[in-house]
């Protein structure tokens, strides 16, 4: 007869579930939604099942299958491993993993993140932290330096809606290499002018600057 079976029958499919009249469906506020700052409602449905593949041992999973009333965005399916998770928590975690992926997009992209030239595994464990805090230093000081300004940079050939990193480290490089020279610029016209040791520090920044 073989060892017991370690799965029962299968249940029907997520597609199967969508189109079905007979789906019972609720609706719940997600805290955090892609452009929804107050939050959004989304029709849920949401059970446990087993998650089962030949050679592996059964695993409980909690799924969750999201619609939106509104119909901008298609229909979602979520899964947990971890059961004792809400519907709503599951939703906000997945949510959540967006500005955890462009951050590290943008440090790899700007500040050489996963690129060190380092010949040992504590150097680079050393300099990964130094840069993620330089990440944070650059984002916070971007955010004094253009909380000012009415309307984001905008590119040669399109409008800018928001604000990205580029424009962050943008600002603050210009706060350094300018601004401070022309915080301290006489008011009558006559030439100002830099002193070489400043010029060569800027001329330095720009040289290591890509």
């Amino acid at each position: 007869m073989g060892r017991p079976a370690q799965k029962g029958r299968a249940l029907p499919k997520l597609k199967t579930l969508l189109a079905n009249p007979a789906t019972r469906w609720t609706s719940i506020l997600v805290s955090a939604w892609y452009g929804h700052l107050n939050g959004k409602t989304l029709e849920i449905t949401s059970d446990i099942a087993l998650w089962y593949r030949p050679g592996t041992p059964v695993l409980p999973v909690r799924w969750v299958l999201v619609r939106d009333p509104d119909g901008k965005r298609g229909p979602q399916a979520f899964f947990s491993t971890d059961i004792t998770l809400e519907p709503a928590e599951i939703i906000a975690l997945y949510v959540r993993r967006w500005q955890i992926e462009v951050t590290f997009a943008e440090t790899r992209a700007h500040l050489g993140v996963e690129t060190q030239r380092q010949w040992t595994d504590k150097a680079i464990a050393r300099t990964t932290p130094a840069l993620l805090g330089l990440y944070s230093l650059i984002s916070l000081w971007a955010c004094d330096l253009l909380a000012t300004k009415s309307t984001p940079y905008s590119a040669a050939w399109y409008r800018k809606t928001s604000l990205t990193f580029s424009d962050a480290i943008g600002a603050v490089r210009l706060q350094l290499w300018v601004g401070d020279i022309n915080q301290h610029s006489p008011p009558h016209p006559e030439p100002h002018y830099i002193p070489t040791t400043r010029l060569k520090r800027m001329a330095q920044a720009l040289c290591f600057a890509t």
